[in-house]
């Protein structure tokens, strides 16, 4: 006598709709309840739908508040056009990184993933994309690009970011660059007659000092213990001069201590670290010469 075997229950409607991608309601709770931005646009950038992640992104409540926007209203209008551009030719595109201004002015960094639907009756094209807002990714990474070229000190760059001054000066169209060093006069002195935290306070002055007194786009390097290095991209020996002359004259009134300098603009086909070399030997040549003038100002002593 065979044993019947256990009938199944059939699963209900319910169970089915969470398990299938094919179900619609499953599709549109989806699309509602993800973090990420599904939208559809038109070619020519009307937004036609957006799931609430979307409207978030661009700072509105509904899809009423984006009637009679582009999506060019929001990015750079190059940027759309070549998005959908690639679009048409290729069907689809990914991992499209750029910048949105959102209506209050706030700006946000997104990657964008699309693809071509096109009306099989109408013969209408359509975006149908996700947009991921990756804002404060691009944050953490900027912090931590800043903590790895940044001395923790004195907030100036440090010896690593020198290789990127290098590649920028040497890129300058017109190859032009000037190198500026100054130490601060016997700071050994005074940090062991004043201690440490007296002596990086006195660094941290003169970081500001020298941060104050150039332009923006004048990277100022720490280049080890009292040493700074100025790199000017895009300067000639004329400018570079008359950066120095601007140094020496605000000393005497805005420096938190004496320092020396040696500059040095680039000759012929000369490479930034050869600039940056002389420049170092002309303040040592600087400092030879106080010592000499030094020695001879002093008094002798009598027999």
């Amino acid at each position: 006598m065979s044993r019947s075997q256990p009938t199944r229950k059939p699963k209900s409607r319910k169970q089915k709709r969470f398990r299938s991608l094919s179900d619609p309601r499953t599709l549109s709770e989806l699309a509602q309840r993800l973090q990420e931005g599904i939208y559809i646009t038109t070619l020519d950038g009307e937004i036609v739908d957006a799931n609430p992640a979307f409207l978030e992104m661009f700072g509105v409540e509904s899809l009423d508040q984006l009637k009679g926007y582009r999506t060019d209203d929001f990015v750079r209008p190059e940027i759309r056009a070549r998005e959908m551009a690639m679009l048409e030719r290729e069907g689809s595109v990914r991992d499209v990184e750029f910048q949105l201004t959102r209506r209050d002015g706030q700006t946000r960094t997104v990657v964008d993933s699309a693809f071509l639907s096109i009306d099989p009756e109408t013969g209408e094209k359509y975006c149908h994309g996700i947009l991921v807002d990756i804002t404060h990714r691009k944050e953490l990474q900027t912090q931590l690009l800043e903590l790895s070229i940044r001395d923790p000190l004195t907030g100036c760059y440090n010896r690593r970011y020198l290789h990127t001054v290098m590649r920028q000066c040497e890129a300058q169209p017109k190859g032009e660059w000037g190198c500026i060093y100054l130490d601060i006069d016997h700071f050994k002195q005074y940090n062991d007659r004043n201690g440490h935290a007296e002596g990086d306070a006195i660094l941290v002055k003169m970081a500001r000092f020298l941060m104050r007194h150039v332009r923006a786009e004048e990277a100022v390097v720490r280049v080890g213990g009292d040493e700074f290095l100025v790199a000017l991209c895009d300067s000639d020996e004329d400018q570079t001069e008359h950066v120095v002359s601007r140094l020496r004259a605000s000393a005497p009134h805005s420096a938190p201590v004496p320092f020396s300098m040696g500059w040095a603009a680039r000759r012929g086909n000369e490479s930034f670290e050869n600039t940056m070399i002389r420049a170092d030997q002309q303040l040592l040549a600087v400092r030879v010469d106080e010592r000499k003038d030094l020695k001879r100002r002093k008094p002798r002593r009598r027999a």
